[in-house]
């Protein structure tokens, strides 16, 4: 097998990164090493030699390297800590990590020269001091990349408002306590990074300003004076606060030099900047932080000779020859899209799989003592050094006493969670189109003795848990948000059966153990979920194969923090629990197969799921211990708290992957007894779930696709846009194709009618109006005869309403910009924010009809769809009828992005078409239909010309618009947004 690289030395050469084993270094570098040349970050083996001088990083292995674009990084992990012996293999865990840039020597050299100063200073980043002060977080962890204070070095990107702000907004590392300081102290400290651009925000006009900048406008504008005043007082408050702080508590002399005309002058260029900017680039600073925080406190394990990912089962079963990378699951290897570059380029001893979850370990003893019921349990060893002592120690039982005998065991539990449907609570929630649910984790409880001798019995218990597998959503702004469910029944099906499916080929059967509450909020989607279910068995099953169902109502059954009811599901599993058993391995194979697997869930599938789960932990370990001949009782013994502390400290970690905190109801879990100290703990435990649920969740998941390698850089752009992320597992493309398909068969009735095509578009939530928010997905088709316009529930999959445009009534098509917000650089972009109106006369019966919960169709008047229609077009439709001319209405339609919208024509396939070339080809495609219809009913009475009227080019909403119907109190929400959640 391919030994991986245990530790490495980074060097910044001229030209490039020079990585080399310290296996391979010697006095005379003969064996060369690893480079990677700046800008390009191309890989190569070299025997290259850094010069002696060149300072030396120590890292313990690579997690990959991070692209963002315009520059990339190599992650480098710079502390480890042991956690765990498996097998004798140690098993660490990721403590720190350094981002080192790939732009130029002098950048990369920082980063090193201050990993290094941390490495000697034995403290973890932002634990850092600076000179003079005390515990006091500096709000500054960039150390170990390129740092903030130094962008004027590193070039023009560099010097932005919004490093600072990045800066200043920085969490609190762990272990930091960081005192209170005054906020005109922040803000004077700070104020060369982010004073101004607070001003423009905080200003009357500061959004709009800020977007004119971007434009290239320069911000000027009829109210710019009211801002312009504000950014003065805030400057002239400013110089007071500073005057009247401590000395050596000024901020540098240039700064404080700093007057009105040149901070005109420096608003001037930082907008040319900002202009050049894409999203990612100017949110780098705070996603570097994110990568560092994220990879360094967020339950990281690796080992270096044995592959975490695979079961004791599966242990002799792959070929071990191959790369570690190679062996190491799929589905639990999380940089895997970080480490590509890596293995592109054929370098497996530098390719390091990292599985997120849990592995801890407890070392016990049992003396058994012959005439008593139950045996002995020592004092077991917790803390993993402690444990790591034991197994090393090779503890053999040579007891002094012979009518007690002493057995020496380990018990190891590894969650492993996977990287499928992978993200945060309540922005990752039930399945996807592969079957894939959120929250998806596989944990393992391993018995074994403390030498792990292949002659000694070992067994191995695994379990799962994972999100309802059927589509719903939760709002993040709620405490108890409730459950809204999507998707047709047969989508849900299709979706259900890939999930059981997964499940079965990987586990051989599954038993379901739903804990969601069958009254308030939770019941419609446990019903859904126990629906689904027996209509699977009812059709024979998967594959033939049955999944068992068991609904127990936690919180009804455990109410009044009786938590010891959980016994009542743990009665009603037991036939099932001893049918799957457990894989107990001698010598290296396996006696006994574990045949199917318990599959848990509550809402999160965190805290009701870690106590039952750890309850079923419980038992099979009794049972386990009885077939060595051994009794223990884990519920009454003092001794074995140990059991309920490792327990607890892996929900523990799961829920803070999940939720960013610790599990609730942990209190049970470590002491099996449940009081109002707990209850308050959780209490305060909701709150701060709730206040990273809105805060904090949505840049991080965006994080999260982009380094899983599930979304590109544009999610960025998305995210600075909307401060939201999307749900890219999900294929909205099928379900729009699908919403085509059934337009056509409830919407067409006359069979005279040929379908030449039909789009998924947006529009406004109102008909007869250009900008009604919110923008709603409709279905527009095209026969021969007409324009079908569509509203679609998407929820149920069910057309809602629909509206019938004879293509002879059309007056008028025209297409162009169609600017909807002017809130977000995205939303101003006329290239990608494209769309067309189509005006037609408006006369006889009304044409809108919508479909009513028995599906039957009734017709409508336009008064009655359309009483809040736009007052401009309300106001010349007006003064036409008092002039005698026709009345007519509108329908505008905006385009979806590239890969997101859905066609159905012979010849057109509009998913991988431009905005502005999906537009075009529709409206051509309109077009010609009508000068078909035309030729066909030329010389009717009321066709009073031979031809449509031509495609008009010119917008349909511009820029310069959408900023005149943007308000003051939008824009200043936007900007407030903005400063909190990115």
């Amino acid at each position: 097998m391919p030994t991986l690289t245990k530790k490495l030395l980074i060097s910044a050469t001229a030209s490039g990164l020079f990585l080399q084993p310290t296996a391979q270094r010697s006095s005379s570098l003969e064996n060369g090493g690893v480079f990677i040349e700046y800008s390009t970050s191309k890989i190569s083996t070299t025997t290259q030699k850094p010069e002696s001088s060149e300072p030396v990083l120590e890292t313990h292995g690579l997690l990959g390297l991070l692209d963002l674009v315009s520059e990339s990084y190599l992650v480098a992990i710079t502390r480890r800590e042991e956690v765990a012996r498996i097998r004798g293999k140690a098993v660490y865990g990721v403590r720190d990590v350094c981002l080192i840039p790939l732009k130029g020597r002098k950048e990369a050299r920082k980063a090193i020269g201050a990993a290094q100063k941390l490495l000697k200073q034995g403290s973890k980043g932002g634990d850092v001091k600076e000179e003079g002060e005390e515990e006091e977080d500096v709000g500054d962890d960039t150390s170990t990349i390129a740092s903030v204070e130094d962008a004027d070095e590193t070039g023009p990107d560099h010097k932005q408002a919004p490093e600072g702000e990045a800066a200043a907004l920085e969490p609190p590392k762990a272990g930091v306590v960081k005192r209170s300081s005054t906020f005109v102290r922040d803000v004077v400290k700070e104020r060369g990074r982010f004073g101004r651009m607070a001003g423009r925000w905080f200003s009357r006009n500061g959004s709009r300003d800020a977007v004119r900048r971007q434009e290239g406008g320069g911000g000027e504008g009829e109210v710019d004076n009211k801002g312009e005043g504000m950014e003065e007082l805030t400057r002239e408050q400013q110089k007071q606060a500073e005057e009247a702080l401590p000395e050596g508590e000024h901020v540098k002399d240039e700064e404080k030099k700093e007057e009105k005309d040149e901070g005109k002058e420096e608003d001037k260029k930082e907008s040319k900047v900002v202009k050049q900017q894409s999203a990612i680039e100017y949110l780098t600073p705070r996603i570097l932080r994110s990568a560092r925080l994220y990879f360094s406190s967020s339950g990281f394990y690796f080992s270096y000779d044995h592959d975490i990912s695979g079961t004791l089962a599966q242990r002799g079963q792959i070929n071990s020859s191959l790369p570690l990378w190679k062996r190491f699951d799929r589905m639990f290897f999380w940089n895997h899209h970080l480490m590509k570059p890596f293995m592109d380029a054929g370098q497996d001893s530098l390719v390091l799989p990292l599985l997120q979850g849990f592995i801890g370990q407890r070392a016990f003893s049992i003396a058994r003592t012959e005439g008593t019921e139950n045996d002995i349990v020592a004092e077991a060893a917790q803390d993993a050094q402690e444990v790591i002592k034991a197994q090393e120690e090779d503890f053999k039982s040579e007891e002094k006493d012979t009518e007690t005998i002493k057995h020496d065991f380990l018990l190891t539990l590894v969650s492993r969670r996977s990287i499928k449907r992978a993200g945060l609570r309540y922005l990752r929630r039930g399945i996807d189109d592969e079957g894939a649910v959120a929250n998806t984790v596989e944990t393992e409880q391993i018995l074994s003795s403390q030498s792990w001798d292949e002659s000694d019995k070992a067994f191995s218990l695994l379990q799962m848990r994972g999100s309802i597998p059927v589509f719903f959503s939760q709002s993040p702004y709620s405490f108890k948000p409730m459950p809204v469910m999507f998707g047709s029944e047969a989508t849900n099906r299709t979706a259900f059966k890939k999930h059981f499916h997964n499940v079965l080929n990987r586990y051989g059967n599954v038993q379901v153990a739903c804990l969601v509450d069958k009254h308030g909020t939770e019941v419609a989607i446990g019903e859904a979920f126990e629906k689904h279910t027996k209509q699977t068995n009812e059709q024979g099953g998967i594959n033939g194969k049955q999944i068992g169902w068991e609904w127990f109502d936690f919180h009804s059954q455990c109410k009044g923090m009786k938590f010891e009811n959980v016994q009542i599901l743990m009665d009603s599993l037991q036939g099932q629990l001893n049918s799957f058993g457990w894989v107990v391995k001698q010598d290296d194979r396996n006696l006994r197969q574990q045949t199917g697997v318990l599959r848990t869930n509550c809402m999160d599938c965190l805290d009701r799921t870690n106590v039952v789960q750890s309850a079923i932990a419980g038992w099979a370990l009794q049972q386990q211990l009885s077939e060595l001949g051994l009794n223990i009782d884990l519920k009454a013994d003092p001794k074995t708290q140990w059991f309920n502390t490792l327990w607890a400290d892996n929900g523990d970690a799961i829920s803070k992957q999940y939720a960013g905190t610790s599990a609730l109801k942990g209190d049970f879990t470590r002491t099996r007894k449940r009081n109002w100290t707990g209850a308050l703990s959780d209490f305060s435990l909701t709150l701060t779930r709730y206040y990273n649920n809105i805060f904090g969740d949505y840049f991080l998941q965006t994080n999260i696709d982009y380094w899983l390698g599930n979304a590109g850089p544009n999610v960025f752009e998305e995210f600075e846009t909307d401060m939201m992320s999307q749900d890219y597992a999900l294929d909205m493309r099928h379900i729009r194709q699908n919403a085509i398909d059934t337009c056509v068969k409830i919407v067409l009735e006359d069979d005279l009618e040929e379908l030449l095509a039909g789009w998924t578009l947006s529009s406004p939530h109102q008909s007869n109006t250009l900008r009604t928010l919110p923008f709603e997905e409709c279905v527009l088709l095209l026969t021969s005869k007409a324009l079908y316009f569509c509203r679609f529930d998407w929820d149920t999959e069910k057309v809602g309403s629909f509206e019938k445009v004879e293509l002879l009534d059309v007056k008028e098509i025209w297409r162009g910009a169609y600017i909807t917000s002017a809130l977000g650089q995205t939303h101003l972009d006329e290239k990608r924010n494209v769309g067309f109106a189509v005006r037609f006369r408006a006369e006889g019966e009304g044409l809108v009809r919508r479909n009513t919960r028995s599906l039957s169709v009734v017709e409508e008047s336009h008064d009655e769809q359309d009483e809040e229609g736009d007052a401009k077009d309300k106001k010349e439709d007006s003064k036409k009828k008092d002039e005698g001319a026709e009345e007519t209405r509108i329908l505008a339609f905006k385009a979806l992005p590239p890969k997101a919208a859905a066609s159905k024509h012979e010849d057109q396939d509009i998913s991988n078409l431009s905005e502005s070339d999906t537009i075009q080809r529709i409206t051509n495609t309109i077009y010609k239909a009508m000068s078909d219809a035309f030729a066909r009913d030329r010389g009717f009475q009321h066709i009073e010309v031979d031809k449509p009227a031509q495609v008009q080019e010119h917008d349909v909403i511009s820029v310069a618009e959408a900023k005149r119907a943007t308000g003051y109190m939008e824009s200043i929400g936007y900007s407030l947004k903005r400063l909190v959640w990115s």
